[in-house]
C-alpha cells in the first residue's frame, strides 16, 4: 500500500491564505479555513493526480475529503472515503464558528457535497457519523458504512491499577477550549469540594496554562513523549474528556485499552465507545453543575471503575483493531457515484486555481 501526501508546501499554504482573503472570506479563522477554500482542493488534488500518474494505482482512500475530486476525472481510479468527522457535523460546537462569513461556509458546503457525490463508498468511523452522512448528503446506505478504528501508539496496560486515588485525565493538547476544558475546569472546582482529593492531570500546551493558574489541584504537562503520555493513561483514575465537538475520540480508545474508565458527554461516537455507558458516564449536557454530579457519582464507586476499566478494555481490544477495519472496508459493498452528481464541477470558484510547479 502506498501512502501519498497530497497538501500544500508552506510557501503554497501562505499563497492560498493570501487567496483566501481576497476572494471575500477576510481574514483564514484557522488554516483549516485556507485548506477547505476551492483554490487549495484543487491544488491538493492535482499533486494527488501528479503522484498517482504512471504508478497504476485503480483505488486510492482518502483520510479527509479535501483531497477528493470534485468532478467525474474519467481517470479510471476510484475514490474512496474513511472519516471520523465531518465539517456540518462539528460545526455547531466551534468557538470560532462566527469568525466564517456565510459566502464561505456556502463554498464549503459545495465543494463537500460535489466532492462526496465522487466517492465510491464513503466509510465512518462511528454509526453515528453514517447517519449524519446519509441524510445530510443524500448518500444511499449501501454507499456508506461505519468501519470504528483500530489502536494508536498507546499500549493496552494489564498491571495493577488503583481506582480510589481519584487521578482525573485530560488530554486537551492544543485544542484546551473545543475539548471542553473550561467546563470541565468549572465542574472540577465544584466536585472538589465534594472529594478535597480529586486531582486533574491536563496534557495540553503554553495556551492552556492561562485557564489553569488559580485552580488548586490541577497540573500541566505539555511536550509528552509518547512513553510518558502512556503512563498517564495507565496511573489516571479516570478521564475525564467532555469534548464539544470531537466526532470520536480516539482519547476514549486509549485510555479504555489503559483499563481507564471514561467520562464524557452523551454525543457523537461516545456512546457508541462506551456501548451506552457500559464503559463509562454519559453527561446529557455541557452544564458544570451536571458534569460535577457526574465526577462525584464516577469517583464514588471504586469498584465499580474496576469493573468498568476491565470490560471496557476488553471491549476496545476485540472490536477496535486495524485488521478489523481492513476486513470491513475489504467487505463492504461498493456503489457506483451517481452519473449525474459525477458530471458535475466546481464552477463558482473566483479565484484562479494555483498548479503545483
Amino acid at each position: 500500500m502506498d501512502r501519498i501526501d497530497s497538501g500544500p508546501t508552506r510557501s503554497q499554504l501562505g499563497l492560498l491564505a493570501v487567496r483566501y482573503a481576497m476572494g471575500g472570506c477576510g481574514a483564514p479563522p484557522s488554516t483549516e479555513a485556507v485548506l477547505r477554500s476551492v483554490t487549495a482542493r484543487r491544488l491538493s488534488l492535482s499533486r494527488l493526480q501528479h503522484a498517482l500518474r504512471g504508478r497504476g494505482i485503480a483505488h486510492v482512500i482518502h483520510t479527509g475529503i479535501l483531497d477528493m475530486p470534485m468532478a467525474d476525472l474519467q481517470d479510471g481510479v476510484a475514490h474512496y472515503l474513511y472519516c471520523d468527522d465531518d465539517w456540518t457535523f462539528s460545526f455547531p460546537f466551534r468557538p470560532d464558528g462566527a469568525r466564517y462569513p456565510s459566502a464561505c461556509l456556502a463554498m464549503f458546503a459545495t465543494c463537500d457535497q460535489r466532492a462526496m457525490a465522487q466517492a465510491a463508498h464513503v466509510f465512518t468511523f462511528s454509526e453515528h457519523l453514517r447517519t449524519h452522512m446519509i441524510a445530510h448528503y443524500g448518500l444511499t446506505p449501501d454507499r456508506v458504512t461505519a468501519v470504528g478504528c483500530g489502536m494508536g501508539r498507546i499500549e493496552p496496560y494489564h498491571g495493577p491499577k488503583n481506582y480510589t486515588a481519584g487521578h482525573l485525565l485530560f488530554v486537551a493538547k492544543h485544542l484546551f477550549v473545543q475539548k471542553g476544558g473550561l467546563l470541565l475546569l468549572d465542574a472540577f472546582r465544584r466536585a472538589r469540594r465534594v472529594l478535597p482529593h480529586l486531582s486533574l492531570t491536563i496534557v495540553g500546551d503554553s495556551r492552556s496554562r492561562r485557564h489553569i493558574e488559580d485552580v488548586a489541584g490541577v497540573e500541566i504537562r505539555d511536550h509528552l513523549p509518547w512513553d510518558q503520555l502512556q503512563a498517564l493513561y495507565r496511573q489516571a483514575t479516570l478521564l475525564t474528556q467532555p469534548m464539544l465537538n470531537d466526532p470520536w475520540g480516539q482519547v476514549y480508545v486509549e485510555a479504555l485499552a489503559s483499563r481507564t474508565p471514561v467520562l464524557g458527554l452523551n454525543r457523537n461516537g461516545l456512546p457508541q465507545i462506551t456501548e451506552n455507558g457500559r464503559h463509562g458516564f454519559l453527561v446529557d449536557r455541557p452544564d458544570p453543575d451536571a458534569l460535577a454530579a457526574a465526577l462525584v457519582d464516577a469517583l464514588s464507586d471504586p469498584e465499580r471503575l474496576a469493573r468498568m476499566g476491565h470490560a471496557g478494555q476488553a471491549h476496545v481490544l476485540k472490536h477496535y483493531t486495524w485488521d478489523q477495519v481492513a476486513s470491513r472496508i475489504a467487505n463492504a459493498p461498493v456503489a457506483e457515484a451517481p452519473a449525474e452528481a459525477a458530471a458535475e464541477s466546481v464552477a463558482a470558484d473566483p479565484l484562479p486555481a494555483i498548479v503545483n510547479a
